[in-house]
């Protein structure tokens, strides 16, 4: 088996087998990686490679934003849905105008997100339940 084979097959179980907090995570790690990488190609002037790594990161704020469940915490959801919004449109504007401060807004936001995440599946480690309201609500988004 090459080692692209492997790598997919080990992507492949590690999304199968996650907990809903470790699928976020995951989503953000991506959405990272492919802002990471844009920013890398529109340095390099590489618009078109920037321009198609961007899209991948807009699918996947657009994946996050679609995922939310207005019925559970609608204030919570509401507010994320507007940073998943700001978030898709300084990804646009990046790919727009070719500005990696634009990129950088984003990955900032998606970063904090992330770790909020990351805490948050620490502590629900083989519960595959949802995280407490209280833990939720005292989260600290601010820059």
């Amino acid at each position: 088996m090459s080692k692209t084979a492997v790598s997919h097959t080990y992507r492949k179980t590690q999304i199968l087998t996650a907990a809903p907090a470790e699928l976020l995570v995951l989503l953000y790690n991506a959405a990272l990686c492919f802002c990471d990488q844009a920013r890398t190609r529109m340095a390099e002037k590489k618009y078109e490679e920037s321009h198609d790594l961007l899209v991948r990161a807009e699918n996947v704020v657009l994946e996050l934003s679609s995922g939310l469940r207005k019925e559970v915490y609608p204030e919570l959801v509401k507010n994320l849905a507007k940073l998943y919004e700001f978030i898709f449109y300084r990804l646009v504007e990046a790919n727009v105008s070719h500005n990696p401060k634009c990129i950088e807004d984003a990955a900032q936001l998606l970063t904090k997100l992330r770790d909020t995440w990351v805490v948050a599946a620490s502590r629900t480690a083989g519960d595959k339940g949802a995280v407490p309201a209280e833990e939720v609500k005292n989260v600290e988004l601010s820059a």
